[in-house]
């Protein structure tokens, strides 16, 4: 019997690898879990061996899995490049984009200068802020679409993908051990604001911000100098910070959701090519990881 292997079973596949749940996959993909769980059953019976096995914290991969998923990383980018080639037009105008201070210099990068060189014809307007004054541009039609950080499960954009939000500080640093505990956050507006705040409430801590002036350097400065802590993405901290935690007497934080939002109003052909751009360039290093 001939077996094929289905694009979308190997996505579905793959999103499961890269956060060991079906779960936030489900959440990733627009499914239900159980239309993850079917998938990944499939998989396994058309291969004949087991990908993942269950642990206390999640799925991890069995020894098969992990053969499957270099394979799978590579089949996913030569589709996506295939797709592209094959259909890609010229698009030219102009778009909007929003996003947040800590993604456009870290995981947004990357994928801007790839559209830029694509589509040379396009003038980008990029729009940086925090994500509530962001989402507010969006729906004043200031942007055509944005890029929105947001506690996992309250939103109803398109996820790209999810991400621990984690205490930052200084390397060996000391400004988590002072009380009150100095907060440097980068605006009064910050996504991760009520949840840093509800977290430290929580925990009965004592703290006090030292910074919130929209400026995500000199917020970095302030960590690098011990004067404070702060709380980023995991994927976003720079290698010369260190990821604060229990360890360190500080409470858990929660995950958050990177969201894409198009404006309500009909989307131009280069807000529509950049969305799909962004959404192919955040799976794009999950994909080539492991390839």
């Amino acid at each position: 019997m001939t077996r094929n292997f289905d694009v979308a079973l190997i996505r579905t596949f793959a999103a499961v690898a890269d956060h060991g749940s079906m779960t936030v996959a489900a959440n990733i993909l627009h499914m239900t879990q159980s239309a993850v769980s079917q998938q990944i059953k499939r998989l396994e019976d058309m291969l004949g061996c087991a990908l993942f096995e269950r642990e206390k914290r999640g799925l991890r991969l069995t020894d098969a899995g992990e053969r499957m998923l270099g394979n799978a990383r590579r089949l996913l980018i030569l589709n996506d490049d295939i797709l592209a080639d094959m259909t890609e037009s010229v698009v030219e105008g102009s778009v909007r984009l929003g996003v947040p201070h800590d993604l456009v210099g870290t995981i947004l990068a990357p994928v801007l200068k790839s559209y830029v060189e694509r589509h040379p014809q396009v003038e980008i307007s990029l729009v940086c802020g925090s994500s509530p004054e962001l989402m507010q541009a969006l729906d004043n039609g200031v942007i055509d679409l944005g890029v929105i950080e947001e506690p996992l499960g309250t939103s109803k954009g398109e996820c790209l993908t999810i991400d621990r939000l984690v205490w930052v500080g200084a390397k060996a640093g000391s400004a988590h051990r002072k009380n009150p505990l100095p907060i440097s956050m980068v605006a009064d507006t910050c996504a991760f604001r009520p949840s840093v705040f509800a977290a430290l409430r929580d925990d009965g801590r004592r703290w006090r911000t030292i910074f919130e002036n929209g400026n995500i350097e000199a917020t970095t400065a302030t960590v690098r100098t011990d004067l404070a802590i702060t709380a980023w993405l995991a994927s976003t901290v720079p290698a010369d910070l260190d990821i604060l935690g229990a360890s360190e007497g500080l409470p858990d934080l929660p995950i958050f959701s990177v969201n894409l939002y198009l404006s309500k109003s009909e989307a131009t052909p280069p807000a529509t090519e950049l969305a799909r751009h962004i959404r192919e360039g955040l799976m794009r290093p999950r994909q080539m990881a492991a390839a």
